[in-house]
């Protein structure tokens, strides 16, 4: 029965023309982006902007679950009901980061691994008491001409491969993300050759932890040039290289494959997905999104901080939504875009990075 459950659980975050919101900045992540808007950030501030976010006219066609973070799971919104209860009340999964960062891995200078597998299995039965029915966890690989080494690589997916293997036996869908970084100068075909290997890497570690491919959600990068490369491949080499990639080394078992964003803009990110799910042949997977900042960027711009301005944001994180949507089932056009507020990418947020 258990795997009946996070079957339906991981199915129902990937049902058509749905994705996933991802919300679970760190404090000192929001912060920062809060401050370059001169927006302050105390945790009122921080509960209203998500708040703002959940409660966007038609989030709920278009947005299947969203990821919280540790403190946005105990809030409670304006009318004095938990922030996830908000969420499940209007058809909307909850789901919680647990991961507790990316640190240095020791003997390895300029890579990492990420931490909290500590403790982990009564964080994530106190996270399903609060509602919470599916997780998430990041692994970050940086790129080099030398970099990733094999040590960091099986680092990262034997962490994910536990986490996710503590996830399912708590009830919860777990979402495996290993994400290979656009910071650099690596060109696309470097970005595949990393992409392949630590894609082969995550699933024999999750298959050697018994993990049930059936009841998790694979969140991987988009196979695309650093960003420094002096040669930015066009969207349909991105989608072209990243179908492949996924066709190669995702097994069919899984049930969907929810791209991050990744420091794409969001016009960028959601052209992207559109042009992966236009391509012909076989998708064994549904394929759709889990975006950070693409999702919020407009929001968070036309929002800024103020009370009389909370509509307009809910309308901005509508709109991003829809598109994203149409995306998700190849159906976007650019022409779509000439209704986004805030959706070019302003040189202050550049270099934010979703966590």
């Amino acid at each position: 029965m258990m795997g009946q459950e996070l079957e339906s659980v991981a199915l129902t975050l990937v049902a058509d023309k749905k994705g996933i919101l991802a919300a679970d900045e760190t404090v000192p992540t929001l912060t920062r982006r809060f401050d370059t808007l001169g927006i302050q950030s105390t945790e009122q501030s921080r509960c209203m902007y998500r708040e703002m976010l959940f409660t966007a006219p038609g989030a709920a066609e278009f947005i299947s679950g969203v990821i919280l973070q540790d403190e946005t799971i105990r809030q409670m919104g304006s009318g004095g009901t938990p922030l996830a209860q908000v969420l499940s009340n209007r058809g909307i999964l909850p789901g919680i980061k647990v991961d507790t960062g990316a640190k240095p891995l020791a003997g390895f200078p300029g890579e990492t691994v990420t931490e909290g597998l500590d403790g982990l299995r009564d964080r994530l039965s106190e996270y399903h008491g609060m509602g919470a029915r599916f997780a998430k966890w990041r692994a970050v690989i940086h790129v080099t001409d030398a970099l990733p080494s094999p040590a960091c690589v099986s680092a990262n997916a034997h962490a994910l491969a536990r986490y996710a293997a503590l996830c399912q036996e708590q009830h919860l869908v777990p979402i495996v993300e290993p994400e290979v970084l656009m910071d650099g100068s690596h060109s696309i075909e470097r970005c595949e050759e990393v992409t392949a290997s630590v894609l082969h890497a995550v699933f024999h570690a999750l298959l050697e932890q018994g993990v049930a491919l059936e009841g998790m959600l694979l969140k991987p990068n988009m196979v695309i040039a650093g960003k420094e490369c002096p040669r930015q491949a066009s969207v349909e080499e991105v989608a072209t290289a990243t179908l492949r990639c996924l066709r190669q080394h995702v097994p069919a078992a899984v049930p969907g494959i929810v791209f991050l964003s990744g420091g794409q803009n969001a016009p960028a990110a959601t052209a992207h997905l559109n042009a992966i799910n236009q391509l012909p042949g076989p998708k064994p997977w549904k394929i759709s999104f889990s975006y950070g900042r693409a999702l919020q960027d407009p929001a968070l711009e036309a929002w800024h901080g103020r009370d009389e301005k909370l509509t307009v944001g809910k309308q901005a994180f509508s709109h991003r939504a829809r598109l994203n949507s149409a995306a998700s089932l190849g159906r976007y056009a650019d022409e779509m875009e000439a209704a986004s507020v805030g959706a070019d990418d302003k040189p202050h947020r550049r270099d934010w990075r979703d966590d």
